[in-house]
């Protein structure tokens, strides 16, 4: 079994400082990538022993964006951004192994007035069709924080939520064509009814704590890849950061990583 950890740290050091490294050892994860690190080259000094490679894409601009993975298995390639150049936010990394591409990726928000929800919609396009360019070379998982609730079960209060920042008809729209383009969301493949889900709370008082939540944390692997799915979790009891990690384990194969 391969078993995969993405987690939102919203600052890593912060969530250093919160649990993260008892959570990445006891995890046991082949490949973890991490979103929103918020800092830059230097920084931070993470001592998880040989057996892990570590690639960062860190923003330009300080305490912001950035990504990171770790990875017991050597990847063949890896590559920073959607262009060959890497791009000022620091929002995605692509690992290429012998069996798929893994793309971390950390999704711009609308922001609270929408006023980059026009970028956003861009930005989506650019994406997905850098996705099916890499897919037809080989599968390819997709994890991180995509920041949308996609459909109304992902989301504790939609009806008061329609149309803010991340539950937008646009960026939902965004999000069904991409599945439709070839994707599969893995946690609802396994669990397409299970209701009151969230990777993502408010830091409101009592918000977490009454599951005031979104789920908007994302494992999606080509339809190709379903054969292997073995299960997708949602680790909602680990604190350390406003969201939780999400987890998908693939079954091996022979030849396989």
């Amino acid at each position: 079994m391969i078993k995969l950890v993405s987690w939102n740290v919203n600052g890593l050091r912060a969530c250093v400082n919160k649990g993260f490294n008892d959570y990445f050892r006891q995890s046991g994860a082949d490949i973890f990538c991490v979103q929103e690190t918020k800092l830059q080259e230097g920084q931070i000094v993470l001592e998880h022993g040989e057996e892990y490679r570590q690639y960062w894409n860190y923003a330009l601009k300080k305490g912001y964006s950035g990504t990171a993975v770790f990875t017991r298995i050597e990847p063949l390639s890896v590559r920073y951004g959607i262009e060959e150049d890497s791009e000022a936010e620091g929002r995605i990394i692509t690992l290429e192994f012998a069996e798929f591409y893994l793309v971390n990726v950390y999704t711009p928000n609308a922001k609270r007035d929408l006023s980059r929800l026009e970028y956003r919609m861009e930005w989506e396009d650019r994406f997905r069709n850098y996705l099916l360019e890499l897919d037809r070379l080989k599968p390819v998982i997709v994890c991180g924080d995509l920041n949308v609730a996609h459909q109304e079960i992902d989301i504790k209060n939609a009806r008061s939520n329609r149309g803010n920042s991340g539950f937008t008809d646009e960026e939902r729209g965004k999000m069904t064509t991409l599945l439709e383009a070839g994707f599969i969301d893995t946690f609802r493949h396994f669990y397409p009814d299970r209701e009151d889900m969230y990777s993502w709370w408010s830091y409101m008082p009592k918000i977490r704590e009454r599951n005031v939540g979104w789920r908007i944390d994302y494992f999606l692997a080509s339809e190709r890849l379903a054969p292997r799915l073995e299960d997708a979790e949602i680790d909602c009891h680990i604190l350390g950061s406003d969201h939780c990690p999400v987890v998908l384990k693939l079954k091996d194969t022979a030849g396989a990583e």
